[in-house]
């Protein structure tokens, strides 16, 4: 596996993701929803990975032709796609689901849904071509089945993807293709903190004995995940940071192993 192509890379877990893929010495294609923001992002991946090439390119993965085009970009710069990784993802937390305002509503389930859906079909049809590769989309809050308080929306479009990464698996059984997902957990990435700076104070603050359990920074975890993908060899495969072993550890051990995730952003 030398080249990977992540969707919504610019910031956050995708980017992460890209730095940590570097580091393991393949091939990176940054996308995003502005051309600059992806060629700048492609950058500091390389000064992260010093040896290691990347490219940045726009992509709206709304729009299937527009993902078509990040395929076909990526063949043409590095010659072929060997990991697809579908990222892209827009979260509105800070809101019961009657009061999330309609453009928002369609936002997340344009971008999460459809975005996945599309880079999938993109994948699969190159993957198919080519003879292989390894296609896994992010999943996250309630994917699970577990409902949480303002994540309505959010959380409804996450559990209907891990229905469709089940069916695509599925379909993809007796092919050369691994399907799967991962599971990053509770990650303060920019959107969360954006999402944090509309929330109520006070929200936060009840949250601060939980997040300090349970959360964690982008770059302590992408590496893990992306030695995850790396490793998987069997179709439905499953990268998960947060599983409920490792929730129960933390728990078990908050009362004298204290962790301040938090303090880092000043909230």
């Amino acid at each position: 596996m030398s080249v990977v192509v992540i969707t919504g890379s610019t910031k956050g877990v995708g980017f992460g993701l890209a730095k940590a893929f570097a580091a393991r010495g393949l091939d990176v294609v940054v996308s995003g929803r502005r051309a600059e923001d992806a060629q700048a992002s492609a950058e500091a991946v390389m000064t992260a990975a010093p040896g290691r090439r990347a490219a940045g390119f726009a992509c709206n993965v709304t729009d299937p032709e527009s993902v078509q085009a990040l395929w076909d970009a990526a063949v043409d710069e590095f010659g072929g796609v060997d990991i697809w990784i579908n990222n892209a993802g827009l979260a509105k937390t800070t809101r019961p689901i009657a009061e999330v305002p309609a453009p928002e509503v369609q936002a997340m389930v344009s971008t999460n849904m459809l975005g996945t859906m599309y880079g999938s079909q993109v994948a699969m049809r190159g993957f198919l071509a080519r003879g292989g590769g390894k296609l896994f989309n992010v999943l996250g809050g309630g994917s699970d089945g577990r409902i949480r308080d303002n994540m309505g929306i959010y959380g409804s479009t996450k559990r209907g993807l891990k229905f469709f990464t089940d069916a695509l698996a599925r379909e993809a059984k007796d092919t050369p293709v691994i399907v799967g997902e991962i599971r990053p957990g509770i990650l303060i990435t920019d959107g969360w903190l954006r999402e944090a700076g509309e929330a109520d104070p006070e929200v936060i603050e009840s949250s601060r004995k939980t997040l300090n359990i349970l959360a964690d920074h982008v770059d302590d975890v992408a590496p893990y995940l992306v030695d995850g993908v790396l490793a998987a060899s069997k179709n439905g495969a499953e990268v998960a940071w947060l599983t409920t072993a490792k929730i129960a550890s933390r728990f078990a051990t908050a009362g004298w192993k204290k962790r301040d995730v938090m303090s880092r952003y000043e909230l």
